[in-house]
């Protein structure tokens, strides 16, 4: 859990920094910062959507996704969760929901986050998490600068997502092939394309209804993906 406590301690840092950056920044360059943000989130996903060799897996774990969370109303109860987190806090701003899925999406969607979970699970130096930790430091900065405190938060879920994914290839790194943890990674980059035109302002998507869609990836892959 080493690497993940550190990624957690990187995003809460660049997150305070970010903040206190924001306060000061006019909003013209908030905005500025806010496209970069959105059309790197873009390019990210298309990047990391476009290695699938298992489109038609990726198309109905997609489907299965967003009908399971459509159902179980997913959105709905983050966003009354992070309505009750900013009243029990007393935070204000109208973007904290908003900032929230944005970092939580943008640091655990990424091959990093499974691969430097098999890494650290299987008791080797977590390299890849230290690595992830730079960038996601980074991205923090900017991300608390344009969207507030709400990507603070976004540090507990990454804790208990990424945490529990180390703790799971601890026991099960053998069973994760690398056609499983390349479509998964497809999976994460369509809704970070879908995250990208909703930061954007393009195309409003409840991405948080679609997350179901990288549980069934990881089971339909390994039902029907060819792992030769």
């Amino acid at each position: 859990m080493t690497g993940t406590l550190v990624n957690v301690i990187a995003v809460l840092t660049g997150g305070t920094i970010g903040l206190l950056i924001g306060s000061r920044m006019p909003e013209k360059y908030s905005k500025v910062f806010f496209h970069v943000v959105g059309l790197f989130t873009l390019v990210l996903g298309l990047s990391m959507a476009i290695k699938t060799n298992e489109p038609l897996l990726v198309i109905f774990s997609l489907i299965l996704g967003v009908l399971s969370g459509t159902l179980l109303d997913l959105q709905s109860r983050l966003d009354n969760l992070s309505n009750r987190l900013k009243n029990r806090f007393k935070i204000s701003g109208n973007r904290f929901s908003e900032g929230l899925v944005v970092a939580f999406l943008l640091y655990c969607m990424g091959s990093l986050t499974v691969l430097g979970a098999i890494e650290e699970g299987m008791g080797g130096t977590p390299k890849l998490f230290y690595l992830k930790s730079l960038m996601d430091g980074f991205s923090s900065i900017v991300l608390a600068s344009t969207l507030g405190v709400g990507v603070l938060f976004s540090a507990l879920p990454l804790l208990l997502y990424q945490g529990s994914l180390t703790l799971i290839a601890s026991f099960a790194a053998g069973s994760l092939s690398g056609s499983m943890v390349n479509e998964l990674s497809a999976v994460g980059g369509i809704l970070l394309v879908a995250l990208g035109f909703d930061i954007l302002e393009i195309k409003r998507f409840h991405v948080i209804n679609m997350l179901p869609a990288l549980i069934f990836i990881v089971i339909l892959t390994s039902l029907f993906a060819n792992h030769a």
